[in-house]
This record gives C-alpha cells, sequence and structure tokens, in this order.
C-alpha cells in the first residue's frame, strides 16, 4: 500500500486528488497541503473533496506530514513545488509533479532532485491527452511541412500560466517529430500587419472563460485537407486518475525523470 500526500489539496485539483486518492484501492491518502496562509488550515480534507469527513485535516507545511507518506503528489505553485522536490530528494520520498509555469530554475531544482527519487512530471497526467501527444507526433512525422500546425486551448479563468503546460506539450511532440525548435518556430502572439505566416511557424491561441476544465486542439492544415485532434476534459477526475496512476508506477523504478508517456508505455 502507497501512501499518498497531496500539495496544493486545497486547489481545484487538489481536491479532486483527495477524491480520486481516498477511493483507490492500491494507495492510503494520508494527508494534504496547502499555503500556510490558507484559511483551509485544519479542515476535513474530505469535506473539501465533497467526500464528506475522512479524519485528515489540511496541514501548511510539508514538514508537518514527513514520515507518514511515500509519494507526493504535487500540483501547488512553482515555488513550492521546486522547494518540496528537494526535501523528497533528500528523503528519498517518490514525486509526482503536475504543477504548470515552472521556470527554468524551478525546473532545474525539480530534474536535481530526479537524480535522488523518481520524480514523474508532465503538463497533463489525462489518458487521452497523453495518446493525443502520441497521434500529434504521428501526424507531424506524416504530413511534414505539408502543413501548416496551429494549436488552441481554452480553459477556466482563474488559470494564470498561458499557453497551457498542455498546449506546449503538443507543440514539443510536433517539433521533436519534425527535428524543429520550439522556440524557434512557435507564435504566441498576433496582431495589427503580421505579414505572411512563416512556413514552419507553429501557432498558439489561448481563452481564459468561465469554468472550462480543459480544451485542447491540435490542426494540420493543408491543401483541401484538415486533420484536427481535439481532446476536451468535463471534469478533473481523469487527471487526478492519471497522477495516482503514475504515483503507483513510480513505487517500482529507479531514480530519475520519467513523464506521463512512460507510465502509459507510449515512449
Amino acid at each position: 500500500m502507497i501512501r499518498i500526500a497531496i500539495a496544493g489539496g486545497a486547489g481545484r485539483m487538489g481536491t479532486a486528488l483527495v477524491k480520486v486518492a481516498h477511493q483507490a484501492k492500491d494507495v492510503k491518502l494520508v494527508g494534504a497541503i496547502d499555503h500556510p496562509a490558507s484559511n483551509k488550515i485544519s479542515n476535513d480534507i474530505g469535506e473539501m473533496a465533497g467526500l464528506g469527513k475522512i479524519g485528515i485535516p489540511m496541514t501548511g507545511s510539508i514538514e508537518e506530514l514527513l514520515g507518514t507518506f511515500d509519494t507526493l503528489i504535487d500540483f501547488s505553485t512553482p515555488e513550492a513545488t521546486a522547494t518540496n522536490a528537494a526535501i523528497c530528494a533528500h528523503r528519498g520520498l517518490t514525486m509526482v509533479v503536475g504543477t504548470t509555469g515552472l521556470v527554468k530554475e524551478q525546473l532545474e531544482a525539480v530534474r536535481s532532485a530526479a537524480h535522488y527519487t523518481p520524480i514523474c512530471m508532465a503538463s497533463n497526467f489525462s489518458t487521452g491527452v497523453n495518446l493525443c501527444f502520441k497521434l500529434a507526433s504521428i501526424t507531424a512525422k506524416v504530413l511534414g511541412d505539408e502543413v501548416d500546425i496551429e494549436i488552441s486551448e481554452a480553459h477556466h479563468r482563474d488559470k494564470v500560466d498561458s499557453p497551457s503546460g498542455t498546449a506546449l506539450a503538443l507543440g514539443a511532440s510536433v517539433t521533436n517529430a519534425l527535428n524543429r525548435n520550439l522556440d524557434d518556430v512557435a507564435i504566441y502572439r498576433r496582431a495589427g500587419l503580421i505579414g505572411e505566416r512563416p512556413k514552419k511557424a507553429i501557432g498558439f491561441s489561448s481563452i481564459r472563460a468561465g469554468d472550462i476544465v480543459g480544451d485542447h486542439t491540435i490542426l494540420f492544415a493543408g491543401d483541401g485537407e484538415l486533420v484536427e485532434i481535439t481532446h476536451r476534459a468535463s471534469n478533473r477526475l481523469a487527471f487526478a486518475r492519471g497522477a495516482v496512476r503514475a504515483a503507483i508506477w513510480l513505487n517500482q523504478k529507479s531514480a530519475g525523470l520519467y513523464d506521463m508517456q512512460d507510465v502509459l508505455g507510449l515512449s
């Protein structure tokens, strides 16, 4: 039985993870963490997730839970994730990272931690989305330079980063397949007289509105035909199930940095 703690437990994904982890057969939920200044501290995490009381209070720091968990599932903030990675590395605790918006230094902190403990980091833990990554790579290899490629995504009004980590991962799936560098071909903003579309460009567009959980589409537009790969999430449970699946999978792995493609055998 794998003991799981959740960082970012009061957020949208955090409460979905509490629900899935509490109900999963092969894991034991032992705690959840929120910002120490949060008004959710000491609240029962089961009640917050719509499960009723389960006798586990929200805590304000990872230190309060050390010694009680084997795997940390972290959907918190970039700053907290980088700190948590160092702590997990020191303690030999496995880690699932779903936090997005990490800058270079924070990503490096996670990569460094993975030298000492198994870590699975992904922009999206949905099985369907990860299948889309694979399909996007295959489509790019087949269609190559014959098409224009555009990626669009939509999320709830409170999402703070743009484009989404999943949209960027779709772009990386394509550029890796085509031996391009995403930083060289990505276009994130269009306004005014922008001129002709560069042949190898990949355009990104984002919508922030309402309570949209997450919609992603990658479009391959050629002369006379168009191919679209779309994934729409109606709730966050699919992401939470994938993260718990990754936590279980990590239990038998050696130190290293993995992603959901590894977990699903798609890499």
